[in-house]
């Protein structure tokens, strides 16, 4: 009888979230808008989304003057206070100008985070930081010293990120710090020794979360889990979420996890955005989703450089707010879950085969 009182509160919840997504898809909220500063980063990360790297062609990238322009005219229809500026890249602190931009944006009312893998920050990039306004960070740290540094493609990042979050915590300036951790074969081992030194780091936040078949992580499909191993992850996660009182551990807002791990994982109940609260100025202008969605030439909605950003949100954006995509899945229409996944993230999904290229709740 429990049992069944259970599912009847845990669905109850789910069945929430899918009306309230029903809702906001009739009227979209713009709530997070990523600037993707640059495809440059001076690490050439395995798994990275965009294929950032040392190498990338970065000839198309937005001037200092069309950024601006941009987040001044959505400044104008929207009410950026209530917004989160998300910066990111690529490695957002190679931009030579992100600090005059990210001062206008502060002016015109922005509040902004940043992603980075911290290796470029030192006393005085932590000074201009804190006078362009940065409000939260989240720095990556995938894995002990060695492991981390293969990962990410070069060595020596490791110290340099460590180091940057010792000075951030000395600067006191920011709401929070966040590490994130992408876990792959290569690290998935080291969860309790990463939980110890996050431990010691004095950080609120601790983001788990598991590669994902997108980007470089294609090109390194020896780099993704097992079954059992995705197991051992999120039981990992639910545990240490229990016991751990020094500091947050959650996961993404990525997938759905099934009815066993749902609520276990982190705040909230799966609910894929993209489109619908979250949208994106990628490097050359291009107006998208969330960053890590697959830039197909059919889903890029539109230009900065020639398109008003809010008409484009106003106007296009269907295709990422169709709550009906799951339904060319057979796989999904046989699902239980299918109400509540509604085919997962639509960074993962496979819009060739029309149907997720992974899908957690089947193998949790």
């Amino acid at each position: 009888m429990m049992g069944v009182f259970k599912d009847i509160t845990k669905y109850g919840k789910e069945e929430l979230v899918y009306l309230r997504k029903l809702e906001m898809i009739k009227k979209p909220n713009l709530r997070i808008l990523f600037w993707e500063t640059t495809l440059r980063c001076n690490a050439m990360c395995k798994h990275c989304g965009s294929k950032a790297g040392i190498n990338c062609n970065y000839e198309d990238e937005l001037t200092t003057n069309e950024i601006k322009k941009s987040l001044y005219d959505i400044s104008q229809k929207f009410d950026v206070k209530k917004m989160t500026l998300n910066v990111t890249g690529g490695e957002p602190l190679l931009r030579k100008d992100l600090f005059e931009v990210m001062k206008y944006a502060k002016v015109l009312g922005y509040n902004w985070v940043m992603t980075t893998n911290g290796t470029l920050i030192d006393e005085e990039m932590v000074k201009k930081l804190k006078d362009a306004g940065l409000s939260s960070l989240s720095i990556s740290i995938d894995g002990t010293e060695k492991t981390h540094d293969a990962f990410r493609g070069k060595d020596g990042l490791y110290n340099k990120s460590i180091n940057a979050i010792d000075l951030l915590k000395k600067a006191n300036f920011l709401n929070h710090i966040m590490i994130t951790t992408v876990v792959n074969k290569t690290n998935i081992n080291e969860l309790e020794e990463l939980y110890e030194i996050v431990n010691g780091l004095d950080v609120k936040y601790w983001r788990i979360v598991n590669i994902d078949p997108i980007g470089r992580a294609n090109e390194n499909s020896d780099l993704m889990l097992d079954e059992e191993e995705y197991r051992y992850l999120f039981k990992f996660i639910k545990e240490k979420r229990k016991i751990t009182k020094s500091f947050e551990v959650t996961t993404s807002c990525s997938h759905y996890f099934g009815f066993d791990y749902e609520e276990e994982t982190r705040e909230w109940m799966f609910n894929c955005i993209a489109g619908i609260e979250v949208g994106s100025i990628l490097y050359n202008g291009d107006i998208f989703v969330c960053p890590n969605v697959e830039r197909r030439p059919e889903l890029i909605q539109g230009n900065v450089r020639k398109d008003n950003f809010a008409d484009v949100w106003n106007k296009k954006f269907e295709v990422f707010r169709n709550i009906d995509r799951h339904k060319k899945c057979k796989e999904c229409n046989e699902c239980k879950d299918a109400r509540y996944c509604l085919g997962d993230s639509l960074h993962t999904w496979d819009f060739e085969n029309n149907k997720p290229k992974l899908c957690l709740s089947k193998i949790l």
